[in-house]
C-alpha cells in the first residue's frame, strides 16, 4: 500500500506501522543524522560517560536501569538527548527535530482523515507545546544473538515515532497475528509507529504495534528514534465523536509520565493496559 499522505508518500504493512518516503528530509541531511550518532557512539567510553544519564532520570547515555534482580536488560547503549560533543550535535538535532515536527503533524491529520473526521482532532489533543524526545542507539555485535534481544518487546508510549534505521543492518522487528516480522530497510526512509498515546485517542482504531530489536552476531547497528509526545499536562482520552452506542468508550482519560512509562517498560508491562477501561 502506497497513499499519499500530504506530500509523504507510506509504504505499510498496516495503519499503524509504516516507511514515509519522499518525505520533505534530504538523504543529504539523514547522513548527517546518521554521522552526528556514529561520531558519538565511536568516542572514548570516559568522555561518553561525561554525558551518563543521573539515578533515576530518564535522560542521558546508559544502559537500562536496574530495577529488579529478575529483570532482562536490553543490549544497547542509548543516548537519550544529544550533548555537544560532537560539535553540530544539537545544532543538528534542533533541526532534525523541526522537520520530524512538521511530518509529525502530517500523519496526525492523515490518521484523522483515514476514519473519515476532522483532520485536527488528535493534532487538538496533542496541543501546540508537544515535545520531540530523541533517542539514539547503539546495538553492538553480540556471538549468541538467540539469547538476548538488542531492545525487548514493547510499544511506544508516543503519539507517533518515526525511527531513522541503519543503512544496512535489520533488526526491528513488528508482532503481526502472534509472529515476529523483520521490518526491511529502505533506502531514506522513515520506520512510522503508531503509539499509545493514539491508540487511546482513536478508542482502539488504530493499535500501537508490540515491535522488538534483534541483534546481530558480526554488524553493530545504529538507529535514531524520535518520539513525538503531547503537552504532557493534558489528560489524553478518546476523541468524544468516536464514543458511540456501537463503539463504547474503552480508554479512560489519562496524563503520561515519562517516568511511569520508563518504568512499565522496564519490567515488560505495557502501559496501555492500566489506560483500559
Amino acid at each position: 500500500m502506497c497513499p499519499k499522505f500530504g506530500s509523504v508518500y507510506m509504504f505499510s504493512f498496516d495503519l499503524s506501522v509504516c516507511q514515509a518516503i519522499n518525505h520533505g528530509i534530504e538523504s543529504s541531511f539523514l547522513e548527517k543524522v546518521r554521522e552526528m550518532n556514529k561520531l558519538f557512539f565511536s568516542l572514548p567510553t570516559e568522555e561518553k560517560k561525561k554525558w551518563s544519564r543521573e539515578e533515576n532520570d530518564t535522560e542521558g547515555y546508559g544502559n537500562d536501569m536496574v530495577l529488579s534482580d529478575q529483570q532482562i536488560l536490553d543490549w544497547t547503549d542509548r543516548l537519550r538527548f544529544w550533548p555537544q560533543n560532537p560539535k553540530q550535535f544539537s545544532e543538528v538535532l534542533e533541526e532534525y527535530s523541526s522537520k520530524i515536527a512538521s511530518i509529525n503533524e502530517v500523519v496526525l491529520k492523515a490518521l484523522a482523515r483515514s476514519i473519515n473526521f476532522d483532520e485536527n482532532c488528535f493534532l487538538d489533543q496533542y496541543g501546540t507545546s508537544g515535545k520531540i524526545q530523541a533517542r539514539s542507539s547503539y546495538y553492538p555485535p553480540c556471538e549468541w544473538p538467540e539469547k538476548v534481544l538488542g531492545i525487548k518487546a514493547h510499544a511506544d508510549m508516543s503519539a507517533v515515532t518515526l525511527l531513522l534505521q541503519d543503512k544496512q543492518v535489520e533488526g526491528l522487528e513488528n508482532l503481526k497475528d502472534g509472529q515476529w516480522f523483520v521490518v526491511p530497510i529502505v533506502p531514506d526512509a522513515l520506520t512510522i509507529n503508531i503509539g499509545d498515546q493514539i491508540e487511546v485517542m482513536s478508542n482502539g482504531i488504530f493499535k500501537s504495534p508490540v515491535h522488538r530489536v534483534s541483534v546481530n552476531p558480526k554488524r553493530e547497528r545504529m538507529t535514531v528514534g524520535m518520539f513525538c509526545i503531547p503537552q504532557t499536562e493534558n489528560d489524553i482520552g478518546p476523541v468524544e465523536g468516536l464514543i458511540t452506542d456501537e463503539t463504547p468508550r474503552l480508554y479512560k482519560y489519562v496524563t503520561f509520565s515519562l517516568d511511569i512509562v520508563f518504568e512499565y517498560v522496564q519490567k515488560g508491562r505495557r502501559l496501555i493496559e492500566a489506560c483500559k477501561i
